[in-house]
């Protein structure tokens, strides 16, 4: 059946495994928490457009962008990891996605006014966080390592988040992370709004049982209590000239008919089936393409 929030989901039992599928297995699906699945879904770039996935490694996010724009356009992926990098470019290559450029970069000296993306109007941004809404972690730092270790993630979090605003075409840009915090969370977003008075939040999924903390409700936050997922956070930034020619960005509904179907296991775990993207045994001359 279709999942109720996202409607290219979906679910199915989490019994049911798709780690031997032959679907699987050629790249034409990939399992990912539903939660997981919202950065790229409620920033939803268009199909042909110049789009940047900031902390891209593993590259599940980076793959349902490319389904969302249909393999057209450019997808500008960072990350310093080069080990992860080296990973997600095979993932990529399985899911038979090529408008990507891969980049084994800090995204924080990527230059904002450089003509290569003089284009860009849309970033995804989830960078590295506490990790602290996987249900499969279990943490046994002390409090005061805690407090520490939040407080340089939030800066460098808010950091990133800053340096992506100056990108001088940007539109949109989603910023999440799969931690429970406030500080990482709401207190990041409004932080950078204080500084970014040209942006404002969008009113994500109205209809979406979890909110942010007040007074930040335009945001997003899911738990394995009430939407049956990992802890997460969205928040969406919009420059403000944006929303006078589109008004009914306030009540954001992403469109049902028009990115590609996935799966979703008891809503859970999801499954993207890229019907756009092939894998690279369909085409052979992929082979040699360089990441």
């Amino acid at each position: 059946m279709g999942d109720l929030h996202l409607q290219d989901l979906l679910v199915f039992s989490a019994k049911m495994d798709f780690h031997d599928h032959f679907l699987y297995k050629a790249g034409h699906i990939i399992l990912q928490d539903k939660a997981s699945c919202l950065p790229a879904y409620l920033l939803n770039p268009p199909v042909g457009g110049h789009v940047i996935d900031a902390c891209a490694a593993p590259g599940n996010k980076t793959s349902h962008l490319a389904a969302i724009m249909k393999n057209k356009g450019k997808l500008f992926a960072f990350d310093l990891d080069t080990k992860r990098l080296s990973t997600m470019s095979t993932l990529l290559l399985r899911a038979g996605v090529t408008c990507h450029h891969l980049a084994n970069e800090d995204f924080l000296k990527v230059d904002p006014l450089s003509q290569a993306y003089k284009d860009v109007e849309h970033i995804l941004l989830d960078p590295s966080c506490s990790g602290s809404g996987m249900v499969c972690l279990h943490d046994n730092s002390s409090e005061e390592q805690d407090h520490e270790r939040l407080k340089a993630l939030a800066a460098f979090q808010l950091h990133c988040l800053n340096h992506a605003l100056k990108f001088p075409k940007l539109k949109q840009l989603i910023y999440s992370t799969c931690s429970i915090h406030s500080q990482e969370n709401e207190d990041v977003v409004s932080l950078c709004l204080e500084k970014n008075p040209d942006f404002g939040l969008v009113n994500l999924l109205p209809e979406w049982p979890e909110r942010g903390h007040d007074p930040l409700t335009q945001c997003l936050r899911a738990s394995p209590t009430t939407t049956f997922t990992h802890g997460f956070f969205v928040a969406m930034l919009e420059r403000q000239h944006e929303r006078q020619t589109a008004p009914n960005s306030q009540s954001f509904t992403h469109p049902s008919s028009k990115s590609h179907p996935s799966v979703a296991e008891d809503e859970q775990t999801q499954v993207s089936l890229d019907k756009e993207l092939q894998p690279p045994a369909a085409k052979k001359r992929r082979k040699n393409k360089k990441s």
